[in-house]
């Protein structure tokens, strides 16, 4: 969710989504390296001369892909032409995105924020060099293969015999990033990590996701292919690709989730899903569907086919999350999901606050606010969510002790000034912006957030803590004088945003309760109690449902027009329900009751604040 995104290299095989094929999808995907390159080649047929493009998301191994085409090109000429060497200098393109990565320590002490980027792929390239290169590629009498982010732009596309596209997962461009194995567009050198990676949010993957949109809603596209693995390419025709997306769309899916190492991180998750030692001993957030940060898996003849939920957005938001909603969002899926991990653990979150929308907008040119909501899921003892200002607390006390505690390490009883309530397994808090808060030890909390392409969090107090490197913590106290909200009390807490359940539907099957609702936010959520071996009906009312599990076994949740597009979801596990499922069953398949936690926009979502 930031550029401080550093996942854990390990795949959660579990999320894996079942579809029914058509022969068409299944026999057109090629596996293998060698087999890939050569079907590539094969589909252009005599021809002694053609142009291949090759472009593809932040982190593709272009090089290793590029060796095996040319490995196949037998009895022909080829030659290999880099996009880098038609872009601007890298002065030029440092000075054009120097305001999307200021240098401002004083408010932002170990650079974590920045503007994104407006401008495309385009910008980047000096078209009197790609001129030239157009020519040399027109005299070359062989094939050219063109590669590099960029190389899809609109002169070559006009002199394009095939064009490929390489996707791989948000996750898998974050590990190759902290194992230096690319550089940022235009860079001569790779930069240390959290320097390429806030580059990355701030400048690079804007540019490739807008090329890649462009590209598939334009059919541009000869083939994808799956670059997850360096030694499995895996190649689908982008008419075919097209159709397992039309399919996928039918169905209840899930995506896989990524994990991450946190100093609070818990036990509870890494227990529960059987994740090994080795891997981390204190996982602490658990990406279970940050829209911009995971993949979807589907299974295609017993093979894994990944490719990131962005690029199954860029096909088929409009039937995923509703036209009304596409449209308001831009595009984007409205909604993340993560799960944050104490249970367990030898500390709280930081004591924190989010920016509003009006911040946001103007400092990160960003979509809206960061809002936040927790929904307590486990507890162990003493189990507590930190959230708003006590009644009478001096606030400004309680920043001015922060502040000295960031210069001299002293401690500060932040419980007399921040308002604790008893987490209660069901308990839902929403977290506007501007309100502060902070998950406490022993918990497991689902954490909602809105519409932010990056992530910004103002910590205020992390009880002097050090990273794993043994740095002391960022704090933002600045920022977060700027955004708090000093009049968000216990009082206004307990009346504004963790109020008790509503009972709105009843059966001998189930129960709902709306158990998340303020007018400062544009979705809710509920909880619906489920019988054992009960079954829940809903409707989407063209827009989309976000269910969890998070008590009980196994549910089944399927279209009640076509009870064929089904998903069998176990716990904890996050589906997507989307709106082309305009009506939707889901039924309890465990020997237990169980619970159901509902997230989606309130019918008139576009008039709530964002």
């Amino acid at each position: 969710m930031s550029f401080m995104f550093k996942p854990l290299a390990y795949d959660d095989l579990t999320a894996i989504n079942r579809p029914v094929l058509t022969s068409s999808i299944i026999e057109s995907m090629v596996v293998g390296n060698e087999e890939v390159a050569s079907s590539i080649i094969k589909s252009l047929g005599q021809r002694q001369k053609a142009v291949i493009l090759v472009d593809g998301y932040v982190g593709s191994n272009f090089i290793s892909f590029v060796n095996e085409l040319q490995k196949q090109i037998y009895n022909k000429s080829s030659k290999a032409f880099d996009m880098k060497d038609v872009y601007l200098s890298e002065e030029k393109i440092n000075e054009m995105t120097k305001s999307n990565l200021p240098l401002n320590y004083e408010d932002d002490p170990v650079l974590l924020f920045g503007n994104l980027f407006e401008g495309r792929i385009e910008d980047f390239i000096d078209y009197e060099k790609l001129k030239n290169r157009i020519s040399e590629i027109l005299n070359f009498d062989g094939i050219s293969i063109v590669y590099g982010h960029g190389c899809t732009v609109k002169p070559l596309l006009e002199i394009a015999s095939k064009v490929i596209y390489i996707d791989i997962s948000p996750k898998n461009t974050a590990v190759r990033a902290r194992e230096g194995k690319f550089m940022n567009i235009g860079d001569s050198e790779v930069r240390p990590f959290n320097a390429l990676m806030r580059r990355n949010y701030f400048v690079d993957f804007e540019i490739v996701v807008h090329q890649r949109k462009k590209l598939m809603n334009e059919n541009l596209i000869d083939f994808y292919i799956d670059g997850n693995k360096d030694d499995e390419y895996k190649l689908l025709p982008f008419e075919a690709f097209k159709e397992l997306l039309d399919t996928l769309v039918k169905y209840p899916f899930r995506c896989k989730p990524v994990y991450l190492e946190g100093i609070w991180g818990g036990e509870y998750i890494r227990k529960i899903r059987n994740i090994p030692m080795d891997i981390s001993k204190n996982i602490a957030w658990i990406f279970e569907f940050i829209p911009m940060e995971v993949s979807i898996v589907v299974d295609i003849n017993s093979c894994n086919f990944e490719l990131p939920f962005a690029t199954f957005m860029s096909l088929q938001g409009r039937s995923i999350i509703g036209e009304k909603a596409y449209e308001k969002f831009d595009g984007y899926f409205p909604i993340r999901f993560n799960y944050d991990d104490t249970y367990h653990s030898d500390g709280n979150m930081s004591i924190q606050v989010h920016p509003q929308g009006e911040f946001t907008r103007k400092h990160y040119n960003e979509k809206g606010s960061q809002d936040e909501a927790y929904y307590v899921v486990a507890t162990g003892h003493n189990a507590k969510t930190y959230v708003g200002f006590k009644n009478g607390a001096d606030v400004e006390e309680f920043l001015d002790l922060a502040e000295k505690s960031q210069q001299d390490g002293s401690e500060v009883d932040y419980k007399k000034y921040i308002n604790g309530e008893d987490s209660i397994p069901g308990k839902q808090f929403m977290l506007p912006a501007g309100t502060i808060h902070a998950s406490g030890q022993n918990q497991l909390i689902l954490e909602l957030g809105s519409l932010t392409i990056g992530s910004y969090t103002y910590k205020i107090y992390d009880y002097n803590r050090k990273d794993k490197d043994g740095k002391t913590r960022p704090i933002h106290i600045k920022n977060a004088r700027k955004v708090l909200e000093h009049s968000r009390n216990t009082d206004w807490v307990r009346k504004n945003i963790a109020k008790e359940p509503v009972l709105i539907k009843k059966d001998d099957d189930f129960e709902e309760f709306i158990v998340g609702d303020t007018d400062l936010m544009y979705y809710q959520t509920s909880r619906v109690e489920l019988k054992t071996k009960g079954c829940y009906k809903s409707n989407n009312n063209d827009q989309f449902t976000v269910i969890t599990l998070v008590d009980g076994e196994e549910i089944e949740v399927h279209s009640e027009s076509n009870p064929e597009f089904s998903f069998t979801q176990k716990y904890l596990e996050i589906v997507v329900i989307p709106s082309d499922i305009t009506d939707y069953v889901i039924v309890n398949k465990g020997y237990q009751p169980a619970v159901i936690h509902k997230t989606y926009l309130k019918p008139n979502f576009e008039k709530y604040i964002l």
